[in-house]
């Protein structure tokens, strides 16, 4: 099995839409560090598992700098984006999302 991980840091602002009065449903910003590990059993023509640049076109790219309620389909919750992203980048199976010191969701597929 190979193994590849991105490391990504991101500034990003969200509110949450959440069932209980909470500070976090007003806007705030935070400074993301999301943790990308990718698996496959062989490489890719490229002789890679998921190239590097490809993982920070799909989070970075489309992620930083924004309010993420506006680019993202669903309540910005850590847990919520550590789930989207192993839906999105290829081969990724497992992803830490840091929102801040102390604070981090973790979403692993078994796939």
């Amino acid at each position: 099995m190979y193994y590849v991980k991105k490391r990504i840091e991101i500034s990003a602002a969200h509110r949450l839409d959440l069932s209980y009065p909470s500070k976090c449903s007003a806007i705030h910003g935070h400074n993301w560090i999301i943790t990308v590990e990718c698996r496959s059993h062989k490489l890719n023509s490229d002789g890679m598992v998921t190239d590097f640049t490809l993982i920070k076109e799909m989070v970075t790219d489309r992620l930083d700098h924004t309010v993420l309620n506006d680019v993202l389909p669903f309540n910005p919750t850590a847990e919520n984006i550590a789930r989207w992203i192993v839906d999105t980048v290829p081969n990724c199976f497992r992803c830490e999302v840091q929102e801040s010191e102390g604070n981090s969701a973790i979403y692993e597929t078994d796939i």
